[in-house]
């Protein structure tokens, strides 16, 4: 990864094991792509994380998908937490790359073996990946990764009580 190193926030960042484990648990993004009009475009998407790349599998028939072929630039955001003191995240800029037959078609693809796997096993159960003629494969491999996990902050969790130790609930 040509990752840059992230300056700000360093006290609150995720290490690398808890980025892999975050983006590997955590269910959907929300995708930021450029529209012909240079606006912004975001919606949500369900991803997996191999490790190394962010996989998403787009309808071939979207704002997303015609904004990428013309402009291939996304940034994604991955995050939890309910209060501010528990919030926690990961910010992924890079490029789209298209992966595979558009739309994906039936017949196996090594490349896509093991995001359809990972795919499969966390939203379908089990280890087999249909393609729905559809959707196709989108790789991003970030070039800037940030990273923030306010629950590392004792300070900010002490000053902002949640709703729980308030007795709001």
């Amino acid at each position: 990864m040509t990752n840059t190193e992230q300056r700000r926030g360093r006290s609150i960042a995720m290490t690398g094991a808890e980025v892999d484990e975050f983006l590997t648990t955590e269910r959907t993004c929300r995708v930021a792509t450029v529209g012909k009009d240079g606006a912004p475009h975001v919606a949500p998407l369900w991803f997996v994380w191999d490790g190394a790349d962010l996989w998403l599998n787009s309808i071939v028939r979207s704002q997303r998908w015609t904004d990428l072929e013309r402009d291939p630039r996304v940034a994604v955001v991955v995050d939890a937490g309910t209060e501010f003191a528990e919030l926690r995240g990961v910010e992924i800029s890079g490029r789209a790359v298209v992966v595979g037959d558009v739309p994906r078609g039936a017949d196996p693809d090594p490349e896509l073996a093991g995001p359809e796997r990972l795919f499969a096993r966390k939203y379908i159960g089990g280890d087999a990946f249909f393609p729905d003629g559809r959707h196709a494969w989108l790789r991003i491999t970030p070039e800037k990764l940030v990273s923030w996990d306010f629950r590392k902050n004792a300070a900010l969790r002490a000053a902002v009580p949640s709703s729980r130790q308030a007795g709001t609930h």
